[in-house]
């Protein structure tokens, strides 16, 4: 199954059993122990990537980062999310903040027939802002979704995950943006 992006829709972290030294460990088929997220290697190359991401692009939560209108920048739009998050200590919104930044730049790629469209990063007291704009004018349309449709479901899973959203138009072009609220306990 493919997502809006181009990209696979399944990037589960893969799990493995640890026995710690000394630890119990089971003798039964039918116990396990306990199963926590693997750091694989190919993780490490993922944050190098989007350390590098970062220096080669630019840091969104400073200004805004100009990416390429192609199917593939949804994967780089969400590296480039997933560090600024990781900068403002904030790694446990990574998740939703990816999928919703996807179907933006999905939105993008898709609707507008754009070259290019920037993606921007703000954080004020509370909230996580993510901007993507674009030179369309067209606005994005919330639309019902049943369960046979194979395509559509982009802003309705920004309507349901994020805790606002919208789009300002601009005098050329427009800006679709979702925000989300930080919990002091979750810094």
């Amino acid at each position: 199954m493919r997502d809006m992006a181009g990209q696979g829709a399944s990037e589960r972290p893969q799990r493995v059993i640890i026995t710690p030294p000394g630890a119990w460990a089971p003798t039964t088929p039918s116990v396990a122990a306990p199963t926590v997220p693997a750091q694989p290697v190919a993780a490490a190359a993922a944050d190098d990537l989007a350390a590098s991401s970062l220096d080669l692009l630019g840091d969104p939560s400073r200004e805004e980062v100009r990416l390429t209108s192609r199917p593939e920048s949804a994967g780089v739009a969400r590296r480039l999310a997933g560090s600024v998050l990781r900068n403002w200590a904030l790694p446990q919104k990574s998740e939703v903040v990816e999928l919703l930044v996807s179907e933006l730049v999905g939105n993008a790629v898709r609707h507008t027939g754009a070259r290019t469209f920037g993606l921007r990063m703000l954080r004020r007291r509370g909230w996580i802002r993510v901007e993507v704009r674009d030179p369309s004018r067209a606005l994005p349309c919330l639309m019902p979704v049943r369960d046979l449709d194979i395509s559509g479901r982009g802003l309705f899973l920004i309507d349901k995950l994020a805790d606002r959203w919208g789009v300002d138009l601009l005098p050329r072009g427009k800006t679709a943006w979702f925000e989300l609220r930080v919990h002091e306990r979750e810094r």
